[in-house]
């Protein structure tokens, strides 16, 4: 049996971070799908065999997979493609891929219209951004569009929004037509060259998305970047990259990494990198070159040098090349990290600590890098320096390995049952807590969101149940109660990442679809109906089991200082919070946020975006060069945040990437309930 590693995040997206390669690029075959699709079925928790109804399910999630953005495909035409992949398993089985590969054409040929459509639409005489147009954000919301005419009509809403990214960076007209029509250039070369186990590996994840939101097929580059994301540890240079406009280009430059102890030349964010050779080699133009591909030439070994060529555009363009001897990187900026804040109550100051803990990552090599072994460290620090209250913020962590969930559940509780993992065969094994240490016992809170996920459900669902604990933060968690399995596949083919068992709670109740519902309630804008668990396609139902409370979770040592939260003391806390939450003019504005967003959330139009970003630039948040922020880029010349409200190629705003990184109003108010905790505590109420 091939070695497994539990994985139980939300879902991992893919860091472009530049490590060691892995094995070679998945050479799938026409046969190989079936044959893969079977081990899904084998070890699902929910599906064991291929019926028409998961097939159909399966062809859907892929001609989806083609039009993301519902905007290329007519409505007849989805149903004539969905209708031509009638009976593929079988047709794989036997070695005949030819509906895939001609519907792949179909793809090819709709995409090289669409650009052309798009480069004459543009490069018209008179071309001017349309700020009336307005945009049904949601791609299923909308549908395809059901006539040619409505489908140009939805391009050009497409188009303008497209076009405001750039002239809201400060990009002349004329050249963010050119770019906007070679971001479509390059999306139809990009189709071109798509090799058949290229189409096979996408039709295979889509119908691993088929039977749950959360199981995948990971191709050999897929698996490594997965990897690496779990372990918070590579080889490589020690950068940050994202595409834009086919160029690879420096996002950020990794603390503590072979990028950041350069003296001389040094890269910095926005730099495009043009070029890449090994010392001594000769330069391959990575232009127009895919993201995966040039980072597969720019990672390699440590101790080895690789040679960028870098563009950097302000006031002068400079072209220059850089020298750099990768090394082994630590993730440090990801690790877990503590902080102490000091908040006062009726004349008396207490010492809070802080922790925040963004993902449950380690590695199979117990040598390296692991959340467990970094929280205890903070945990002694915390005891060392006699705070008086632990803050753990769970807000931004989607997941990561089930054991760490566990244990770091034990670092709080004396002994006993954490969480329990239920089969196909409805076989439960419960998991707990053997170790007696409490590394902390005192006044303690959880705090939460919507994007809490998994890993951090288990922790706070377990400390929760035993009311070790106040959980603080959106009405609930996502609610992602399913146990993943990473099964590698032969070298060359990846893994499948397979959703194999439900989680519960000790209270007996899973928090799959529900989450965990909060203590004390603090509002965010994640508060949508479009958020969670419960609104993924195809996400498994919640269940309920008896419960497996333990006795001993919560008995109290001569040297401990805390025992159980009580519903009074909780009760409490929450009408606190809410006075505090009713006077903050920060929430009072959020709140009236999260509801225009509810009453608006399905349709855009760009004059409102357009007017949010003249605001931002009206307070201060985006300037031009001459006030010291990059006119085409935004960024703050200082710290590099990007400012500027952008928009995703279907037309929905994108995140702020600095936001991760400020104080928000939520944490600073979860912080205030844990001083208030302390206060109750101390005062035996």
């Amino acid at each position: 049996m091939r070695g497994r590693a539990l994985l139980i995040g939300a879902g991992c997206a893919l860091v472009f971070a530049l490590a060691l390669p892995g094995a070679a690029d998945a050479e799938l075959t026409c046969a190989r799908v079936p044959q893969l699709a079977s081990e899904f079925l084998h070890s699902h928790v929910a599906f064991k065999k291929l019926t028409p109804e998961l097939e159909t399910r399966a062809i859907a999630m892929y001609v989806q997979r083609l039009d993301a953005s519902r905007s290329v495909f007519l409505q007849n035409e989805i149903t004539t493609a969905e209708a031509s992949l009638t009976g593929i398993m079988e047709r794989m089985r036997k070695g005949d891929c030819e509906p895939l590969a001609t519907l792949h054409k179909q793809l090819v040929a709709e995409n090289a219209q669409l650009e052309e459509f798009v480069r004459q639409f543009v490069m018209a005489p008179g071309y001017a951004l349309d700020e009336n147009v307005t945009l049904v954000l949601d791609p299923a919301e909308r549908g395809n569009p059901k006539t040619a005419a409505e489908r140009d009509t939805l391009q050009k809403s497409l188009i303008h929004f497209q076009m405001s990214n750039y002239l809201s960076a400060g990009e002349p007209l004329e050249e963010a037509k050119k770019r906007l029509v070679h971001r479509y250039e390059l999306r139809t070369k990009r189709l071109k060259e798509l090799q058949q186990d290229d189409i096979l590996a996408g039709f295979l994840d889509s119908f691993a998305l088929a039977l749950d939101p959360h199981s995948n097929y990971l191709s050999a580059d897929v698996l490594e970047d997965f990897r690496i994301s779990m372990s918070l540890s590579l080889e490589g240079i020690g950068v940050a990259l994202s595409e834009r406009d086919g160029y690879s280009v420096v996002e950020r430059i990794i603390p503590g990494g072979a990028a950041d102890r350069i003296e001389k030349e040094r890269l910095e964010p926005e730099d495009k990198i043009i070029a890449v050779a090994e010392e001594g080699g000769q330069p391959v133009d990575i232009i127009d070159m895919p993201l995966r591909d040039a980072v597969s030439l720019i990672r390699g070994k440590k101790g080895t040098r690789v040679q960028l060529t870098v563009l950097r555009e302000g006031e002068e363009t400079r072209r220059f090349p850089v020298v750099i001897e990768r090394d082994t990187i630590d993730l440090a900026e990801q690790a877990a990290k503590l902080r102490f804040e000091t908040r006062e109550r009726n004349g008396k100051k207490y010492k809070l600590a802080i922790i925040d803990l963004s993902s449950f990552y380690g590695d199979s090599d117990p040598t390296r890098r692991q959340c467990t072994d970094d929280l205890e460290k903070l945990l002694e620090q915390v005891k060392a320096e006699n705070a008086d209250g632990l803050l753990l913020d769970l807000s931004r962590n989607g997941g990561g390995l089930l054991e760490h969930a566990v244990q770091i559940s034990g670092f709080f509780l004396r002994r006993g049952e954490v969480v329990g993992v239920q089969n196909s065969r409805e076989q439960l094994q419960v998991l707990a807590d053997q170790d007696e240490r409490i590394l902390y016992s005192g006044p303690m809170v959880v705090h939460t969101s919507r994007a809490s996920a998994s890993a951090s459900e288990i922790l706070a669902g377990a400390l929760k149940d035993y009311h070790r604990a106040v959980i603080t933060g959106d009405d609930h968690t996502f609610g992602k109660g399913t146990v993943q399995t990473v099964t590698p596949l032969p070298p060359g083919e990846g893994a499948l990442k397979i959703t194999t068992a439900l989680f519960f709670r000790p209270g007996g109740r899973s928090t799959q679809n529900e989450g965990v519902e909060v203590d004390v309630s603090i509002p965010s804008m994640l508060i949508t109906e479009d958020f969670g668990e419960s609104t993924q396609e195809y996400a498994l139902p919640s269940k309920e089991i008896p419960a497996f409370l333990s006795s001993y979770a919560n008995a109290i040592g001569p040297t401990d200082r805390f025992g159980q939260v009580d519903s009074a003391e909780i009760t409490e806390l929450a009408k606190r919070s809410k006075q505090r939450i009713d006077e903050s003019p920060e929430f009072k504005d959020l709140g009236e946020k999260i509801a225009k967003a509810r009453k608006e959330e399905k349709t855009l139009k760009l004059a409102d975006l357009m007017r949010e970003r003249d605001e931002a630039k009206a307070n201060g948040d985006v300037k031009d060069a001459k006030d010291g922020k990059d006119a085409k880029t935004g960024k703050d010349a200082k710290n590099g945040k990007a400012k500027t409200v952008r928009t995703g190629d279907d037309g929905k705003p994108l995140p702020d990437p600095a936001a991760d990184d400020e104080p928000t109003p939520q944490l600073e108010e979860a912080v205030a309930v844990l001083a208030d905790l302390v206060e109750l505590s101390r005062n035996g109420s």
